[in-house]
């Protein structure tokens, strides 16, 4: 697995967290999410009338599933930088002192 590459420093992470660019962002993936669950939410009616099989009403749901973690991974990622940025900080800390 490729190691995931942080250019930004810590206080421009934590800059950008406060910047009206990601509560824009925030909100706009908040709103992707939200109407995935109402998809989520439509299913059973819409299998009442459309009648599909259940591979495809499961392979629906996947999907769906799959799209809200991929926002909660986006929505995540400022925190995952900053994390990184620590370990490194900490790795490079414990390198010195051995």
């Amino acid at each position: 697995m490729k190691e995931i590459v942080v250019n930004s420093t810590k206080s421009e992470l934590e800059e950008f967290k406060k910047s009206p660019i990601w509560y824009d962002m925030i909100r706009e993936l908040r709103s992707w999410r939200k109407g995935f669950n109402l998809e989520m939410q439509s299913i059973v009616d819409d299998a009442k009338e459309d009648n599909p099989s259940t591979a495809s009403v499961l392979l629906h749901m996947g999907d769906l599933n799959g799209r809200q973690k991929a926002v909660d991974y986006l929505l995540g990622l400022p925190d995952l930088f900053l994390s990184l940025l620590e370990d490194k900080k900490d790795g490079s800390r414990r390198d010195k002192t051995d």
